[in-house]
C-alpha cells in the first residue's frame, strides 16, 4: 500500500501513478541512491517504469526541495528523501555509500555572508563532504 505523502508528488507536477511509485521507492530506500539502481530495484519488484521516468521525478524532487543530492567520486549523482523543505548537509562515506545529515548552521550562515558581501541574490550552494566512516575505517 502506498504511504507516500500526497504533497510530495503533487509539489513535482501532475500526480501520477509512476511518479508516487518513484517517491515511494526513494521512501523505503532509506539512504543515498543512485537512479540506476532505484530502477533496477523497481524492476526487480515488477514495476515497468522506464530509467528516463526514474531520471525525471528524481531531478523533479531535488527541484522542489523534498531530495538531497550528493556526487559520488565519479560524479554519479545520489538522491535520498527529504521529508521537509529544510536544506541539509551529509557527510558521504566513499566506501560504504552511508550519509548522515549534520548540523550545518557554520555552512550556512557563510553562505549568507558569502551572498550579502557578493550582491548576488538566489544563491544556491553545493557542499561536498566525503570520508570515511566509522565502520569503514575500522576494516
Amino acid at each position: 500500500m502506498l504511504t507516500t505523502p500526497p504533497d510530495d508528488v503533487n509539489l513535482i507536477g501532475r500526480r501520477t501513478a509512476q511518479r508516487a511509485t518513484v517517491l515511494q521507492a526513494l521512501i523505503e530506500a532509506r539512504g543515498f541512491v543512485g537512479a540506476r539502481t532505484l530502477h533496477a530495484a523497481l524492476e526487480a519488484s515488477g514495476s515497468h517504469i522506464g530509467l528516463s521516468t526514474v531520471c525525471r521525478t528524481l531531478g523533479a524532487l531535488a527541484a522542489a526541495d523534498r531530495a538531497d543530492v550528493v556526487r559520488t567520486r565519479v560524479g554519479e549523482r545520489l538522491f535520498r528523501h527529504r521529508p521537509a523543505a529544510q536544506h541539509r548537509h551529509y557527510p558521504l562515506c566513499r566506501g560504504c555509500g552511508l550519509g548522515m545529515p549534520i548540523d550545518a548552521e557554520d555552512v550556512e550562515s557563510w553562505a549568507e555572508r558569502i551572498t550579502a558581501a557578493s550582491g548576488f541574490a538566489e544563491v544556491e550552494h553545493t557542499v561536498e563532504l566525503t570520508g570515511a566512516c566509522p565502520d569503514c575505517r575500522a576494516e
